[in-house]
């Protein structure tokens, strides 16, 4: 699933590419997608002659900021936006188009068709039930250490969970998760509200230290992901742990190990993260 630096990747890349292009017509072949309005033929009717003024992102959810509305995606699993010309072959996992006033259609593919459209008018998109429930950003000042550090204190889950809970801070995932617990030296089985007062800290500066490092390099191909210019992010070259099951620890050497926390699949050094303090 795409996390906070692939979303934001795919945003920058956008924008370069469709801002204040005009929306002439859009197609749904895919109507189950569309979950606002819940008739298709309006949602495709609704976005006709809107002009895409700019792309933001909540989280893991895109935002099309538009003449009226905001069109908010979210890209699920395998959901990906790309540019191309009218004229160019479309493959079977291609289930949305806006052709726009260039020529150009920006086409929503989608493997697995788990992704979401939704549509609101400005200004009522934040107040949406999927966005209203989001925690802070990890680059706002409304995430601070001192707010993330009560929040986890009130948690008795593991630090995984707790971390994978998007109310908590959003935009981490898996990925994001096991590479800041490993640079913070933390076991992922660990209670949340367990940590001292120096691991709250060294977690809080890995996760927003991480994810920047991340966004910098254009996030982490892993299975499928490209942004919407179809390049590859560039950070799995960096990864510590996700992905690295049985090879050497970069830091100690000791084999990487692979278990399941949170009914995920958790990578970790048994030397730099110990279960216990």
């Amino acid at each position: 699933m795409p996390e906070l630096p692939e979303v934001e990747t795919v945003r920058k890349t956008l924008l370069q590419l469709v801002q204040g292009r005009k929306i002439e017509e859009v197609k749904v072949l895919w109507p189950k997608m569309v979950k606002e309005p819940d008739d298709v033929a309006l949602f495709e009717s609704m976005l006709v002659g809107q002009t895409i003024l700019s792309i933001g992102r909540r989280g893991k959810f895109l935002l099309f900021y538009l003449d009226d509305y905001c069109m908010v995606s979210h890209l699920r699993m395998e959901g990906k936006f790309g540019l191309f010309q009218k004229d160019d072959p479309s493959n079977k996992h291609t289930h949305v188009f806006f052709h726009l006033d260039d020529g150009s259609e920006l086409r929503y593919q989608d493997v697995r068709k788990f992704g979401t459209l939704h549509l609101y008018r400005k200004g009522e998109e934040l107040k949406a039930k999927s966005l209203a429930s989001l925690g802070p950003e990890p680059f706002d000042e409304a995430f601070s250490l001192v707010g993330f550090k009560e929040t986890l204190l009130k948690k008795k889950r593991n630090i995984k969970a707790v971390l994978l809970d998007q109310t908590v801070v959003v935009g981490l995932g898996n990925i994001y998760v096991d590479e800041a617990l490993f640079r913070a030296g933390i076991h992922p089985e660990r209670f949340a509200n367990s940590l001292s007062d120096q691991e709250y800290e060294n977690l809080y500066r890995e996760i927003v230290l991480t994810l920047q490092e991340a966004v910098d390099k254009g996030g982490s191909t892993i299975r499928s992901y490209v942004n919407s210019q179809g390049q590859i992010g560039m950070f799995q070259l960096e990864l510590f742990v996700y992905g690295r099951k049985g090879e050497g620890c970069k830091k100690c050497g000791s084999e990487i190990e692979k278990s399941v926390v949170a009914g995920r699949g958790t990578h970790t050094c048994p030397i730099c993260q110990p279960r216990a303090k």
